[in-house]
């Protein structure tokens, strides 16, 4: 069990017969934080290169599937956009659900 006290740069742990207190300078803090900031970066930034490459791998059309008419589908109902409006303009919503 051990305490750090960063405003004294002093970490305190308890020893065998007394308190182990141990000091450091403000030039090897800064030196330890940016150390381990660029290790935590290194390990985040290959975690996160990992998983965009499974996530890409996943998601890559398949370049022999043959792409989809826009044929309007079975089962596709037609909604007026604006009731009130006089254009008419109507979306088909597709009122069957598929299996996915």
């Amino acid at each position: 069990m051990a305490i750090p006290n960063y405003t004294y740069l002093k970490l305190k742990m308890l020893g065998p017969c007394r308190v182990i207190t141990i000091s450091t300078s403000f030039q090897r803090t800064y030196e330890c934080e940016v150390e381990c900031r660029e290790h935590t970066m290194a390990i985040v930034t290959s975690k996160e290169l990992v998983a965009i490459r499974e996530e890409v791998a996943e998601e890559a059309p398949d370049p022999k599937r043959t792409a989809g008419s826009f044929e309007p589908i079975e089962g596709a109902k037609e909604v007026l956009i604006d009731p009130s409006g006089s254009k008419g303009k109507v979306v088909r919503i597709g009122i069957t659900l598929s299996s996915k």
